[in-house]
């Protein structure tokens, strides 16, 4: 593929090896330019891909995902969206975005790379933040006769707010009111737990920038925030997505805000009935798959419960999509 003339080449990514990856040049916001990039493993196309989507504080580096996924003739790009990993620059806040709609720039140039290259099935798959996204995107891209995304995979997606009915309701009416005054006002912290746990420098098994993904996160702001409460919104009214949706969970909510042994054995992030509650309302084909001992990020979970994941969106790939 010959790049357009608004976006990069492909160069040699951070992971090494055959991966590559290539900037999107993006419209400018208020802080000034604005890029997202996509990641992918070089080599020859097939004429299926996955394009995955991270979380808040992350970024791709999760490559065996990529390995299982091409057993079955998938071939699997990421997108750091903007403001995240390889796409954050030095004179941007981390993570702020106005609206998630925001990201459909993105999302829709990453499509449109990959399509280009002459893949002809897409499926999606969003983790976190990324299934939020995701879903909202799916649900603008997936009318009309030559919709973008032919079946999305959803990987403990937020759907809503895992905390008390004060932060739930009255929080989030008083950021809906400051982020216009004051958007990068902040307003929570991520706990540092869960990080912890699965970095290979603190006893986890897996190697990651800490720059990219800090433990203790980034600053929540207001702007961002609200962003994401409104996304939730939309979600909790009902989408329309019209491909197939596979929504995976772990099997049981773990605490989000203490150390504690399950933190690798179950969602320590989110609450996986708020997750299963909503997820039936994204659109007329969902099926919701709860993965035992499974933690948020269902893809860094421990064994057997990362290989049950793996085998779950595989099988669930194969049933749909042939």
């Amino acid at each position: 593929m010959t790049p357009g003339p608004d976006h990069g080449d492909w160069q040699p990514d951070v992971l090494g090896g055959d991966w590559e990856s290539r900037t999107l040049h993006l419209s400018p916001d208020d802080e000034g330019d604005v890029v997202a990039t996509l990641v992918r493993r070089a080599g020859p196309a097939s004429g299926r891909a996955v394009l995955y989507v991270h979380g808040f504080v992350d970024y791709f580096f999760q490559t065996h995902v990529a390995d299982a996924l091409a057993a079955d003739g998938y071939d699997l790009y990421a997108l750091d969206l903007r403001k995240y990993g390889r796409s954050l620059r030095p004179h941007q806040t981390p993570n702020v975005v106005g609206a998630l709609a925001d990201y459909a720039e993105e999302l829709d140039a990453a499509a449109q790379a990959i399509r280009d290259e002459g893949h002809t099935t897409l499926v999606v798959m969003g983790h976190s933040t990324g299934g939020l996204i995701t879903s909202l995107w799916a649900d603008a891209r997936t009318r009309g006769p030559h919709p973008t995304v032919d079946a999305l995979v959803l990987n403990s997606p937020w759907f809503d707010l895992n905390e008390p009915w004060f932060q739930r309701v009255v929080a989030t009416r008083m950021v809906d009111a400051l982020a216009p005054l004051a958007p990068r006002a902040v307003v929570g912290r991520l706990q540092p737990h869960y990080g912890r746990a699965l970095h290979a420098g603190s006893g986890g098994e897996w190697s990651y920038d800490l720059a990219w993904k800090p433990h203790e996160g980034f600053p929540v702001r207001a702007a961002w925030f609200r962003a994401i409460r409104r996304g939730h919104a939309q979600v909790a009214r009902g989408l329309d997505v019209r491909c197939p949706v596979l929504v995976l969970t772990s099997d049981r909510t773990g605490d989000a805000k203490s150390r504690h042994d399950g933190l690798l054995t179950s969602d320590s992030v989110l609450d996986v009935e708020q997750i299963a509650a909503r997820a039936p309302g994204l659109g007329q084909d969902v099926t919701v798959v709860r993965v035992p001992g499974g933690a948020h990020d269902l893809a860094l979970s421990p064994e057997p419960a990362r290989s049950a994941y793996l085998d779950e969106v595989r099988g669930w790939l194969r049933e749909r999509l042939g």
